[in-house]
């Protein structure tokens, strides 16, 4: 049942994440008529749908959040790295800060959208999850804020839909919990979430079952408590911290090494790879030697520091192998590395056992496990479904939005991604989006990004204002400059080198191209206001 409505809005965000928010607040204050429909139904975005055992920030917690003096300064975390639930406790502070709710339509999800040339408004269709009612608006300007993990990949197995017991992909999770103690839990997938999953289930489930296609690299998170004097320590730092952001590779306040792993002894290369582990965190990933994602050679000795350090935590050596080989399988940290805390050690259970689907693939699901391609049938009460996202365009794609040409968005990205500066596609006017392909999005600190590349956004907005314009698009040809400029940043790096989400390798028929833009935060937010300065060159303004 359709029930039109006669709203009628400067700008209608999709998505209530860090980036939604930000577009909400900075616009509603500059006089904009603005609203955001969300489809789960409260904030957080990625932290409302992904609620699984485990589930938690691998970012220190003084970066992920806003960046205003007013919202951190009475707001303390408990964890160095916060958990989900704290991450929520987080935006519940804001909205009650800013009062961002009452502009927000959850429970809404945006179905589809139509260009009205005459008007310049899009009309957008949406859908409330709780009646399957659907809804129209109208809006001059329409922001895509879905973030690069919104729609959950699924791989087609045989017999999925013929298991009997709890199955659930991890960004679907039940909000309730689900209890998995004295339960036989399969996890597919040792991504971020299979291994916080993982480790979360492993001291807990009477058996544990881990479907491993590729060993994840993954790097010590070094934990912390917070209590009162180290949140107040912290943020004595903060406004240093924040305005560091834009001057590093990938938003954080610390960056590359200014040397290459391969122009130092040996000898000080290891103590700084030791210091960087020690140190724990994405430091050992984002934080080392500059030359680490572009020389393979350089590449194999932060491999083999990293090898030899897990290999030590595993007693079982032909677990270790597979779980650390001995030859790397792809370069290290071209597949986004996940932060653990005990993760190699649940190797070590009895009650733990590793399947590599490089040996052994799985042949089907039944409605009691998982059989392999060995013939043994692995019994299961828990089936987890660790298996990804649509990663960075999923988002956008899964949306019917219709182009002046009658294209929508997964008949334009058919051949590969196509935008211009990470923000507009051609064909798409008046539509803009954060965080989103082609722009640093993966490569970057999702609340910097959602800061530093939303005020690009804002400015834009406030300049067709102020000059009364209507309508914005991007040319084909800024476009296809851009891809370029994209694909040949991504020739001279490792990235190619591995099969990754980064690169649209999880997802069957989708285009292999890094799917987020490679030059660094800092090059990335020159272009950008460069393009502005010369009158938002690349794009028809009218």
């Amino acid at each position: 049942m359709s029930t039109p409505t006669s709203d009628e809005l400067d700008v209608l965000v999709v998505g209530a994440g860090f980036a939604g928010l930000y577009q909400l607040d900075r616009l509603r204050n500059l006089g904009y008529s603005v609203t955001v429909f969300e489809a789960g139904s409260d904030l957080g975005g990625v932290w409302y749908w992904n609620c699984y055992p485990g589930a938690r920030v691998d970012t220190w917690a003084p970066l992920y959040q806003f960046s205003r003096e007013d919202l951190w300064r009475d707001f303390d975390f408990t964890e160095l790295y916060p958990g989900w639930d704290e991450v929520r406790r987080y935006f519940r502070h804001v909205d009650r800060k800013l009062e961002l709710s009452k502009d927000i339509r959850f429970s809404t999800r945006v179905i589809g959208a139509e260009f009205d040339e005459e008007r310049r408004q899009w009309e957008v269709r949406a859908r409330d999850e709780r009646t399957g009612e659907t809804s129209s608006v109208r809006a001059r300007y329409l922001v895509l804020c879905t973030g690069f993990g919104s729609k959950p990949y699924v791989p087609e197995i045989r017999g999925l839909d013929t298991f009997a017991g709890e199955c659930h992909h991890t960004a679907r999770w039940p909000q309730g919990g689900l209890d998995v103690t004295g339960k036989r839990v399969g996890v597919i997938g040792t991504g971020a979430s299979g291994v916080q999953v993982i480790q979360e289930s492993a001291p807990d489930a009477a058996h544990l079952t881990v479907f491993q296609r590729t060993p994840n690299l993954a790097l010590p998170m070094r934990q912390q408590q917070l209590d009162e004097a180290a949140n107040r320590a912290m943020k004595e730092s903060y406004p240093e911290r924040f305005a560091m952001r834009a001057t590093t590779f990938a938003g954080f306040d610390y960056d590359f090494q200014d040397k290459g792993a391969l122009e130092v002894s040996d000898e000080e290369r290891t103590a700084v790879y030791e210091k960087l582990w020690e140190t724990g965190g994405f430091v050992s990933w984002l934080g080392t030697f500059n030359d680490i994602f572009f020389n393979a050679e350089a590449n194999a000795t932060a491999y083999a520091f990293w090898r030899d350090k897990v290999r030590a935590r595993i007693t079982d050596p032909a677990t270790a192998e597979k779980l650390a080989p001995t030859v790397a399988q792809h370069p290290f940290g071209v597949k986004r590395p996940s932060l653990e805390q005990r993760y190699y050690e649940v190797y070590n259970q009895d009650n733990v056992d590793l399947v590599d689907l490089q040996d052994t693939p799985i042949e089907r699901v039944t409605a009691t496990g998982v059989v392999t391609a060995d013939g043994r049938e692995h019994a299961l009460d828990v089936l987890v479904l660790a298996t990804g996202f649509d990663a960075v365009t999923g988002g956008i794609t899964a949306i019917d939005i219709c182009s002046t040409k009658g294209d929508s968005f997964a008949d334009v990205f058919a051949a590969g991604t196509r935008t211009h500066l990470g923000t507009a596609t051609a064909g798409f006017p008046n539509l803009l989006y954060v965080y989103g392909p082609q722009s640093p999005s993966a490569f970057c600190n999702g609340p910097t990004c959602a800061e530093l590349q939303g005020d690009w956004v804002v400015q834009c907005l406030e300049h067709m204002r102020k000059n009364g314009l209507t309508r914005i698009e991007a040319t084909p040809e800024a476009e296809e400059a851009w891809g370029e400029h994209v694909a040949e940043l991504t020739a001279d790096t490792l990235f190619p080198f591995a099969k990754s989400w980064y690169m649209g390798d999880n997802v069957p028929g989708k285009k292999r191209e890094l799917l987020a833009y490679p030059g660094g935060l800092p090059t990335y937010l020159q272009k950008c206001a460069e393009a502005a300065e010369r009158g938002y060159e690349g794009f028809v303004l009218g």
